[in-house]
This record gives structure tokens, sequence and C-alpha cells, in this order.
């Protein structure tokens, strides 16, 4: 498996990763006809936020197997990172690609020197990446419905000063 930037000829293949990933989320909403994920992609990638060297794909003989995307958040004047989505396709997960991206993606991170990585996702799935609750680090969302499941990451460059309100790139409160 090799694990590198995203390029625009991956465009499709990623919404694709995204769509079988996050399917069975809205099964029982027959409202929705396409995860909202696919769509945020898109839309991060026409935002502010974006960072084309953090939108990372694995691939295995030229296949798209996941994705994982990271943009330019905020705590504050403090400039941050928002994880999401992560994606695999279903027949492969569970089989260490989710978490090759997201070492992959916290490395990437860290060696740029960015100080923290904030999510919204199962605290038992990511706590295994270094995650913990953002309350501890004084960190919480700005939406309080998501209080429960936000979480933060602290690179090599935190300084406990970062503390705050964390502000995902506008796409997200779209969703």
């Amino acid at each position: 498996m090799l694990i590198r930037r995203e390029i625009p000829a991956d465009a499709a293949a990623i919404a694709a990763v995204h769509r079988g990933a996050f399917a069975s989320h809205y099964a029982d909403d027959p409202a929705v006809t396409e995860p909202p994920e696919v769509a945020l992609i898109d839309a991060l990638r026409a935002d502010e936020s974006w960072m084309p060297t953090l939108s990372l794909v694995a691939l295995e003989n030229d296949t798209v197997l996941g994705h994982i995307l990271l943009t330019r958040a905020g705590i504050g004047p403090f400039p941050v990172l928002a994880l999401g989505p992560l994606g695999v396709v279903p027949d492969r997960q569970k089989s260490g690609i989710g978490s090759a991206l997201m070492h992959a993606a916290l490395g990437a991170a860290d060696a740029m020197d960015e100080p923290v990585v904030g999510l919204v996702g199962d605290p038992t799935y990511y706590s295994r990446f270094g995650f913990v609750p953002g309350a501890r680090l004084g960190i919480v969302p700005d939406e309080a419905a998501w209080a429960e499941y936000f979480q933060v990451r602290p690179l090599t460059a935190y300084d406990s000063a970062v503390t705050g309100e964390f502000r995902y790139p506008a796409p997200f409160y779209a969703l």
C-alpha cells in the first residue's frame, strides 16, 4: 500500500470511497440519497481552509482504497487543523488502511509544526491515535451538540495556551 497526497485525477475515486464508507450511516433516512461527506470534500476543496498537502489517499495497485483530509481550522487566534472525513472502501475496512492514513496524516501535520488536530468522532476509535476529549485541554467545539464526541490530538508544537472554542472550516456547518 502507498499513501500519497491527493491529485486531481483521484477526485472521483475519493468520492466513491466516502460514498461507500458512509452509506450505511444514512440507510434509515430515505431523504439522504448521497452521504453528505461526499459534498463536504468538494466544498472543502473550494474553501480557503483547503490544504492540498493534507488530503491523502491510500493506494493499492493504483486503486484508491481510502482517504483522509485535514483542513485549516481555528481556536481563537490560533491556527489548528480539523480532521475529516476519513473513509475506507467497505470491503477493506478493519484491515489497517484507516490506521495507516491516520498515522500518515498526523505525521504530516506534526512535520508542518501544526499544534493541534480536532475532530468529532467515536472516542473509542480515535483514542488509539492519541486523541483526548477536547475539554481536557480547555478546547471545546463551538457547537454544544458536538461536545460528547469532540476530541483533539496535541502534536509536538502544542502549546497549553491554545485553548477556547474550536471552529471548523465553514463547509462543515452546512452538513
